[in-house]
């Protein structure tokens, strides 16, 4: 006698019981709409995803990142981010060499024993005698490229209209043969857009310095769209370049 398989029958039985459900719903949410008007494109998904803003008004200013100095024993640079007149600045370090190379990490400890404005900021007055001073380089000698990763749709909690979210991958090359490069990964809101607005060499030689050779690492400030506030607010982000293939620069979400 043939041993019978119920497990496989009942699953079998769930299975269409489901499909028979879905097909009734369908046919009744068909009957329902069926004077309804055809969907046009502007109520559309990708319509909205394409061309909405957010619906709240920001009145704040974009986010603004600077390069503080370099701590050539520990391999670090110093970056500090201007958020508004009012609030803290954002202090960074950026990794130059080692594991984390490239990655921009936030001095937590600062701020676990204040987040006073004029704490933070003594605390940045005092280390920045410290650091060896970077030069301010020639953005013409880089270019950037940007590419979507990923699109996406944020919806606000009392707005009807998403937002327009990307994974942005950022890339700089040499204009020429020579120079470092790296890459880099933000979210950028609202538009797809960035553009590179600042370049600074950590070793003498930099383009557009006096003597004209190429540096082996410098650190490139790009700009984008990314705070979803009013009409969208501009934010800074930092990418390491280094020689050899895209640098030593890592995807970073910032």
């Amino acid at each position: 006698m043939t041993a019978v398989n119920r497990d496989a029958k009942i699953q079998a039985t769930l299975l269409a019981l489901a499909r028979s459900r879905r097909m009734q719903r369908a046919l009744a949410h068909a009957s329902l709409h069926r004077d309804s008007p055809l969907p046009t494109l502007r109520s559309s998904l990708g319509y909205m995803t394409s061309t909405a803003r957010v619906a709240e008004d920001g009145a704040a200013i974009g986010h603004r990142m600077t390069v503080l100095g370099v701590s050539r024993f520990d391999g670090v640079a110093y970056v500090v981010e201007e958020i508004s007149g009012e609030d803290a600045p954002i202090v960074y370090r950026l990794y130059l060499r080692g594991p984390r190379q490239g990655h921009l990490v936030m001095l937590h400890s600062w701020y676990e024993r204040s987040e006073d404005a004029r704490d933070i900021r003594t605390l940045i007055a005092a280390l920045q005698p410290t650091l060896d001073p970077v030069l301010p380089a020639a953005c013409e000698a880089w270019m950037l490229s940007t590419r979507i990763i990923q699109r996406r749709a944020l919806r606000l909690a009392c707005g009807e209209l998403p937002i327009r979210k990307f994974a942005l991958q950022l890339v700089i090359e040499p204009v020429g043969t020579l120079g470092p490069s790296g890459r880099s990964t933000v979210t950028a809101f609202l538009q797809p857009h960035a553009q590179l607005t600042g370049v600074w060499s950590l070793a003498p030689g930099a383009p557009g310095t006096d003597d004209g050779a190429p540096c082996d690492v410098a650190i490139a400030r790009v700009t984008f769209t990314g705070i979803p506030s009013g009409t969208g607010l501009t934010k800074d982000t930092v990418v390491l370049l280094t020689s050899g293939l895209y640098g030593g620069g890592s995807d970073l979400h910032v």
